[in-house]
């Protein structure tokens, strides 16, 4: 078999709905595991998502318990990801976003600032769903990307430039998105939502210890289809992350000339159902209900069909 990376974009909780049921579709189409990728790259709610996958945690349990309907699943993601922040550090903002915000204006003078609720729900969510294995990190190459507020960089977690930190600690550090989540404390300093930077990443993959055949983006907030009645705000983040995500493709390219890249995106279908509030949990099991539908068609699609031949064999066709 073909040596596959896997990039998780961010999306927030419906982008992680939409990535569950794209990955487990292309599982059963491919007779593939994801955490058999030779590098898996996550951020924001595909950081969450990579950490599921290198737990060996990519089930349908992951979203929805058997006892469990729609509202019921809405409210545990609620009760654990929003929960409120007991205190305002308003002095490391001040340092770390205000005063650099008035020397170099720019949205980095709203990083750091004060939120209505903590990450550290994002990290409890983390060590429920995939138990010990949050405390430590992946023995497989995993690369957890978030933003340090007063270096205005990102940070890869995972590669040799970033200091060690569990996963629980990345996958927060990763998805909090400024001005709804308070920064991250690791170590003194502040992290947040890695999609500040890129809402991909995708050529972090180039820290793969293997060259790859096939890199596979699952990309929420780089929509090349436009809901009806989007709002603008949608349209804007989509336009980034295709901006970002094609610089992205040509460094890989240009490292890799001979290496596959597939990119899957919601369709409208899809879109409709995730947007406009990413981080609506109320969303997600009709996020990923869609998704699995949307996928029988876009795995069979002659593009995609053709890919999956070519480095997975002969794919099998989905159940409608």
């Amino acid at each position: 078999m073909s040596s596959i990376g896997l990039v998780l974009g961010g999306g927030g909780i419906t982008g992680a709905a939409f990535q569950l049921a794209t990955l487990m579709s292309l599982e059963l189409a491919c007779d593939w595991r994801a955490n058999d990728s030779e590098i898996v790259v996550g951020t924001s709610g595909g950081a969450y998502v990579a950490s599921l996958v290198r737990s060996g945690k990519l089930d349908l349990d992951s979203l929805v318990r058997h006892d469990e309907d729609t509202e019921s699943v809405a409210e545990r993601i609620r009760r654990h990801v929003f929960q409120k922040n007991p205190a305002l550090e308003l002095g490391r903002w001040l340092r770390g976003g205000v005063l650099p915000g008035l020397r170099k204006p720019g949205v980095g003078l709203l990083m750091g600032s004060p939120a209505r609720y903590t990450p550290h729900g994002l990290a409890a969510w983390v060590e429920e769903q995939v138990g010990p294995a949050a405390h430590a990190w992946p023995n497989d190459p995993t690369v957890i990307t978030a933003y340090d507020v007063e270096a205005r960089e990102r940070v890869g977690f995972g590669t040799e430039s970033a200091p060690a930190v569990s996963l629980a600690h990345a996958v927060a550090a990763s998805s909090a998105i400024p001005l709804l989540f308070h920064p991250h404390q690791i170590e003194g300093r502040a992290y947040v939502d890695g999609g500040v930077a890129s809402g991909t990443h995708l050529d972090l993959v180039l820290e793969s210890p293997r060259k790859l055949d096939l890199v596979i983006v699952i990309a929420p907030m780089a929509a090349t289809e436009r809901r009806r009645r989007a709002f603008p705000h949608e349209l804007v983040l989509d336009r980034l992350g295709r901006r970002a995500l094609e610089e992205e493709m040509r460094l890989v390219t240009d490292a890799w000339p001979d290496a596959d890249i597939l990119v899957l995106r919601p369709p409208m279908s899809v879109l409709d159902h995730m947007r406009p509030n990413p981080m609506a949990a109320d969303r997600a099991v009709p996020t990923f209900v869609s998704t699995l539908r949307a996928m029988r068609r876009e795995l069979a699609s002659p593009e995609v069909w053709r890919l999956l031949h070519d480095h997975f064999g002969q794919p099998k066709a989905l159940a409608g």
